[in-house]
């Protein structure tokens, strides 16, 4: 295949940063859209220039490192599928691929299409995990969990905090990453003790980080590679209001 790549350059947060153009040829359509990456950067490091900075770490769909705004979707045109997990075969000979990095105020630019997604880290500090005693693991069983509960609770867990939602929303949202941590927790037994307290902080420190306000375009649940839905936001907003009145 024979390629033409549009790539968003940008050193730092606070350069301008642009486009700039690359010819690749020879690109197997068996090859995942990183590994054609690797070999754009070989050929730029073979001719003495700077390689394009890009984030990758399991390459297995389970990290969601991979965060690349291609052809104006996160992680590319196919659902449910991480940048990646996508493959060159997707695409055709003679194609134009513009690849550009989040666009939202609350993950920085750090390189090229590289941004700072820490305020995950810091919202998942708040109030992301359970309060349980040291010790030896529990018997299988011993704390019983109605099937409904723990496959909700699993669908939920299935996120990986890339940060697609926040890409494709038009306000930077994050209340679908937010809202699967919260209903993760709080479906099963072992998040209960800090029920109300996990969501009035996750929230504050989600508003403190800049992230924007849901306005229920879908448009996260649309291009989330994990399929996480919409549904767990209700599933939030009652958590939300059930611990303010409370408190």
């Amino acid at each position: 295949m024979n390629l033409t790549l549009k790539v968003w350059r940008q050193q730092n947060a606070n350069d301008k940063g642009k486009f700039v153009t690359y010819n690749l040829s020879g690109i197997s359509t068996d090859m995942s859209f990183l590994e054609m990456f690797d070999v754009l950067n070989e050929e730029l490091i073979g001719k003495g220039e700077e390689a394009i900075a890009f984030d990758h770490d399991c390459r297995e769909g389970i990290c969601g490192m991979c965060s690349m705004y291609i052809n104006g979707r996160p992680h590319g045109p196919l659902k449910g599928t991480t940048t990646c997990q996508l493959h060159m075969r997707h695409f055709h000979d003679g194609e134009t691929i513009t690849v550009e990095p989040w666009r939202a105020k609350a993950f920085p630019v750090i390189k090229d299409l590289v941004v700072d997604r820490s305020g995950f880290d810091r919202i998942m500090h708040a109030g992301g995990y359970v309060s349980v005693s040291t010790g030896n693991a529990p018997d299988a069983n011993s704390i019983p969990i109605p099937k409904h509960d723990a496959d909700e609770a699993f669908d939920a867990a299935a996120c990986i905090g890339c940060g697609a939602c926040v890409a494709a929303c038009k306000n930077g949202s994050a209340m679908l990453f937010v809202s699967a941590k919260v209903a993760q927790l709080s479906l099963l037994p072992q998040g209960k003790p800090e029920r109300e307290s996990r969501v009035l902080d996750m929230l504050h420190t989600m508003d403190e980080e800049g992230f924007g306000h849901c306005t229920n375009t879908n448009a996260c649940e649309a291009e989330c590679p994990k399929n996480i839905s919409v549904v767990n936001i209700a599933t939030l907003n009652r958590e939300y209001l059930l611990a303010a009145l409370k408190k």
